[in-house]
């Protein structure tokens, strides 16, 4: 008798957890703005508020597209991606507030871990929607 590994969820529980977690991101950036722009790097062309719009955007696009069962498998294999790559402004955030009162320095350092387990969430939905 075949068991599945319990990293692979097969139900559209995990997918639509894992779009609400992006979708909820993805308003943040909107709602409040100002916590994001401090975390874009300085380098980047044009202003930290555009860029942290175009990300909550991303985060919502990727949110619908893990939703929908259509499209499920790509979008998580994009969200996988996405939380890769959004993981030098997590440590930026850790290097701007090494300075901060506590627990902001502790907060910042504990997000950076946190990548893994969401990059490896999504991989578990993207094959799971194979």
């Amino acid at each position: 008798m075949a068991t599945r590994p319990a990293a692979a969820p097969r139900s559209p529980r995990s997918a639509l957890a894992l779009a609400g977690l992006l979708a909820t991101a993805g308003v943040a950036h909107f709602a409040v703005p100002r916590q994001f722009d401090a975390l874009v790097p300085e380098s980047l062309p044009g202003s930290a508020r555009a860029w942290t719009h175009a990300s909550g955007a991303v985060e919502l696009a990727l949110a619908a597209a893990v939703a929908i069962p259509a499209t499920r498998s790509a979008g998580a294999r994009a969200a996988a991606l996405f939380f890769a790559g959004v993981f030098p402004a997590n440590i930026k955030m850790a290097y701007d507030w090494r300075d901060r009162p506590a627990p902001a320095p502790a907060l910042a350092l504990a997000r950076l871990p946190l990548q893994v387990p969401l990059v490896l969430w999504a991989r578990a939905v993207g094959r799971a929607a194979r």
